[in-house]
């Protein structure tokens, strides 16, 4: 058995020895190739092989069974990286195992799915998107990143930027909502934040940028389902966050379970070739979503699991996770000549470049260090840092009579509703290594503001019991015993506050629902409260947009708080109370019936368009609803006001554009506004959308305060991509409109050669 001084030596040894005879090979690609050339078939497969955690590694090693033959290909070198092992001791024993004793001594890749933080927790991916504030999600990402390197990780499954116009799909919390252009600028703010300036810094993460592509448009909002979608939304719509992710230096992909075009994305050779590998010249590495190369069997192009592994590998999948199809088979396909070893070698090659860019050849252990564990872990610095970002991301949708915020002393308040005191919902879901109950509740938050009283009433349980993540969740649909006790307390109280939405596992992979109004009896619960107190604020919490048409119907103030993570309680009050002004804007559209799903603002113009004012009813509606959104993409309200005055534009050389804008805040004190720019096309050879997002500023202002704005808009965001991915820049008019949401009204024309 080598020890890692002597691998390292004879590793180092070689690749003096070698010089590199193409000069521009870099030293990390020469370092590469020498390593490469030293490796069998059998060990170069074994790194594009992915396990999940398959024993207690304090424990014993597995004797018998499917986990001893996993723990034999680790010693034997056969496996590249695995996934679901946390906390240096147990990453220390595993990497220990590949370096010591395995032939060459190759690192593994530790990754886990870090979604929205490891043990602090930051609002879901969702709700950050609602901030619409760049510098704070990079710093949220990058709080996650180090939490979960201290932990002994080195690549986190994230982020997804999966567009989402359906909110009956439950990944839409995991993603940045229904709009491109807004999905594309947070994508590389999270990238920015997980993987820093330096990926061998300790602190830092490889980011995966997933899933794809197309997975956001599965059929009827149904996860894991069939996806048609024609080239030009495929180039238009869904690819610009990728790429996006990809020029900030996202260094890995993973591929999705829908299929695209009659073939699943992991064997979608058009996707991961050519335009991944190809157009984008992609240098990292793409690995599979969980089992999706097996379930190619399922899909049925591949009629057994040799098959699906020719697919996947053909088609430019790097690594298999967890469908150990790659192991079982690509040797025998090699050798057979179906598989040439070159697309081997490219794989590997593209796997061991990210564990020398991690810094893993020069120390295996270096994301194994037990007192920096003990140090960031929790931080004081990372509970402040999610405690912002929670208040960031909260919406103020509704606020009749100025009812918020609360005056701090001298109110009754009844708190009504078994999310007021739900400490482990707000963790939401992918909630990576948090203890469970360990969020802080509403009722939690509230009780920071003394001088008023509370007085708390469940009225109904939301579940029947405490959900696990593997199982559904069990709605109490029954049991109203506790009604009496809540209609009381909202009787006798000045004002109500309801918590009420979603338990933290009704969202998230696997999650649909087909009807997305508050679960349960929720609503039930609402309509007779109304009936004794019509002072109710509904402090809504959930993982997608709900349908609130009732709600808003009858109650004066709403507040979407989604599931704010660890400091969730404590951001709400101080958001109810003033101490915070409310900035947030929607990252999707809130319908007002699923009957509108999917729904989004950016919508083409038919040859029949919208025509409100029209008696015939020979154009594009229902005939029983409006057809726009309850609640649109970019609207939020603050407790001050703003407006918009001089918009401008000036066409400059090169299709350029400048505009410009004042914006002034008009109301009592100081807050944030988002102020968002939207583009129409009026005539190009391909059907437009009505208006498009192109840029936004978050600006804050003092009362009475006005600043003047300026965006420039160049080829990008005057231009569109066709059925081939190529950027089309068409003479002609266009519109900019510029506001508080995608109901931008004040507009100007200009025109550009």
């Amino acid at each position: 058995m080598k020890t890692r001084f002597q691998l390292f030596l004879i590793f180092s040894l070689y690749c003096a020895c070698s010089a590199p005879k193409n000069p521009s090979l870099s030293t990390i690609d020469h370092q590469v190739d020498s390593l490469l050339s030293m490796m069998t078939l059998e060990e170069k497969i074994g790194q594009m092989n992915q396990y999940n955690g398959f024993w207690d590694v304090t424990g014993p090693a597995p004797a018998e069974g499917d986990a001893s033959l996993k723990y034999e290909n680790l010693r034997k070198g056969l496996v590249g990286s695995m996934l679901n092992i946390t906390g240096v001791e147990e990453v220390r024993k595993v990497q220990k195992i590949a370096v010591e004793e395995t032939r060459l001594g190759i690192p593994l890749l530790i990754g886990f799915d870090m979604i929205h933080g490891m043990k602090t927790m930051s609002p879901i991916p969702l709700a950050e998107a609602a901030s619409w504030d760049m510098e704070a999600i990079e710093k949220s990402s990058q709080i996650g990143a180090r939490e979960a390197a201290a932990m002994g990780i080195n690549w986190t499954f994230a982020p997804m930027v999966d567009i989402g116009r359906d909110a009956r799909w439950g990944r839409v919390m995991e993603g940045a909502g229904e709009d491109t252009y807004l999905v594309s600028q947070i994508a590389k703010a999270r990238v920015r934040g997980y993987q820093g300036e330096n990926l061998s810094d300790p602190l830092t993460l490889a980011a995966c940028v997933k899933h794809f592509a197309g997975y956001g448009f599965s059929e009827s909002g149904r996860d894991y389902n069939t996806v048609e979608v024609s080239r030009v939304t495929l180039h238009q719509v869904i690819l610009p966050p990728f790429k996006a992710a990809l020029d900030a230096g996202a260094r890995t992909v993973m591929n999705s379970f829908n299929d695209l075009d009659g073939v699943p994305a992991t064997g979608n050779s058009y996707l991961q070739r050519e335009i991944l590998k190809g157009k984008w010249s992609f240098g990292g590495l793409v690995v599979s979503d969980w089992g999706s190369i097996g379930e190619m069997v399922n899909h049925r192009v591949a009629k057994d699991g040799k098959e699906a592994a020719k697919m996947a590998v053909l088609a430019g999948s790097d690594m298999d996770m967890e469908s150990y199809l790659y192991v079982s088979h690509l040797k025998e396909l090699v050798e057979s000549g179906q598989v040439k070893e070159s697309l081997i070698d490219d794989a590997v090659r593209r796997i061991l470049r990210l564990k020398v860019e991690l810094g893993l050849f020069d120390n295996p252990y270096l994301y194994c260090d037990e007192q920096r564990e003990q140090e960031i872990v929790g931080s004081e610095e990372h509970v402040a840092g999610v405690l912002e970002m929670a208040k960031k991301s909260i919406v103020l949708l509704k606020n009749e009579q100025n009812l918020l915020p609360l005056k701090k002393s001298g109110l009754n308040i009844a708190v009504i509703g078994a999310l007021a005191e739900d400490k482990d919902s707000p963790l939401g879901s992918w909630r990576g290594e948090a203890d469970p109950n360990s969020a802080i509740s509403v009722l939690e938050g509230l009780i920071e503001y003394p001088d008023n009283k509370y007085n708390f009433a469940k009225g109904a349980d939301l579940v029947l019991e405490q959900p696990v993540f593997l199982k559904e969740v069990k709605l109490n649909t029954t049991d109203r015993s506790g009604f009496a006790q809540a209609i009381q307390a909202a009787r006798s109280a000045d004002i109500v506050i309801a918590v009420m939405g979603e338990n933290g596992f009704q969202s998230g992979e696997a999650r649909s629902r087909s009807e997305i109004k508050l679960p349960g009896l929720q609503q039930e619960l609402l309509e007779e409260l109304v009936k004794v107190n019509e002072k109710i604020i509904l402090v809504s919490m959930s993982g997608r947009p709900l349908d609130l048409s009732w709600e808003d119907e009858h109650l004066p103030a709403i507040l979407q708080v989604w599931h704010l993570g660890s400091q969730s309680g404590h951001a709400i009050a101080q958001v109810l109370y003033g101490d915070y002004n409310p900035s947030g804007k929607l990252p999707m559209s809130f319908p007002r019936n699923v009957g509108q799903l999917p729904l989004y603002y950016n919508q083409k113009s038919t040859g029949r368009p919208f025509n409100p004012g029209d008696d015939i009813v020979f154009w594009s509606h229902y005939s029983d609803v409006p057809n726009d959104a309850l609640y649109p993409f970019g609207h939020g309200l603050s407790y001050t006001s703003f407006s918009y005055s001089d918009l401008r534009a000036e066409v400059l050389e090169n299709q350029q554009v400048k505009i410009k804008v004042n914006l002034k805040n008009t109301g009592p004190r100081e807050g944030e506004e988002v102020v968002q720019l939207y583009l129409h096309d009026h005539f190009s050879s391909l059907t437009r959308p009505v208006r498009e997002l192109k840029g936004f500023q978050k600006i804050s202002l003092q009362p009475g305060e006005v600043k003047s704005l300026e965006f420039l808009l160049g080829k990008e965001e005057l231009g569109f991509f066709d059925g081939e991915g190529n950027l089309q820049v068409e003479p002609g008019e266009f519109t900019v409109m510029i506001g508080g949401s995608s109901k931008a009204e004040l507009a100007l024309k200009f025109e550009i050669d």
